[in-house]
């Protein structure tokens, strides 16, 4: 029987993957954007992915290999104007108001009236924590945890810090490598909501797809209906 149910929180109580994708038209603006900057944000994709057991995930962690990829890039050509500017620009990714799902507060309100609920964000824990306060959705959580990685040990020391047994515990997040292997590895249920914007380091192969049993639907609003049908099964 689920008694927990567990929430990403990024893209997928709110949008935020879409500021990092704006970002790069932006990075190339103030470069002179007369060049072919394909290259470069290759490369930053590339650096995020190899510095993050380094820097982790989030805005900061960005900036870091954005701005270790420019400077290698432009070389001599990159001046301190462009680095004030590029600064300005992750300083407004941080600040950046981002869009709430439409269906979060009427989901996690219904939600919390019947189970105790958890949000468990993945990045960098300031920045996560501003986001939670930002978002006006802190107050349905029984618990809010910031962790560094998503990682079936992650989440075993998640769920055995607040007390909850895995076979009690569904996950509903945008990331079946973050939000769906790991708990269905460890023997909790998960409730898969892709969203239109994601980010490479998140795919997973098909062989791992088809070799779990995970719930899939299309938005967020679809949530409380699965959980009504599945409540005497799950």
């Amino acid at each position: 029987m689920i008694k927990v149910i567990g929430f990403d929180a990024d893209d997928t109580l709110w949008d935020y993957e879409y500021i990092y994708h704006e970002a790069k038209p932006k990075i190339a603006k103030i470069l002179g954007g007369s060049e072919n900057y394909d290259e470069l944000f290759y490369q930053l994709d590339q650096a995020e992915v190899r510095n993050i057991s380094l820097y982790g995930y989030g805005v900061k962690s960005y900036a870091l290999s954005m701005l270790e990829n420019v400077a290698r890039f432009t070389g001599k050509s990159f001046d301190s104007d462009q680095l004030i500017q590029l600064i300005e620009l992750i300083r407004d990714m941080l600040t950046e108001n981002f869009p709430i799902n439409p269906y979060a507060e009427e989901v996690l309100s219904a939600l919390s009236s019947e189970y105790d609920l958890i949000l468990i964000t993945k990045g960098e824990g300031y920045e996560q924590e501003r986001k939670v306060e930002r978002s006006g959705l802190a107050g349905y959580f029984n618990a809010i945890e910031v962790v560094s990685y998503k990682t079936e040990a992650i989440y075993r020391k998640v769920l055995k810090r607040n007390s909850i047994a895995s076979e009690n515990f569904l996950m509903v997040g945008n990331s079946l490598k973050s939000d769906i292997l790991p708990v269905i590895n460890i023997g909790g249920k998960a409730v898969h909501i892709p969203h239109e914007v994601a980010w490479f380091h998140e795919d997973v192969s098909d062989h791992e797809r088809e070799a779990i049993d995970y719930f899939q639907l299309e938005h967020l609003g679809q949530l409380l209906e699965l959980v009504q049908r599945l409540a005497p099964r799950i």
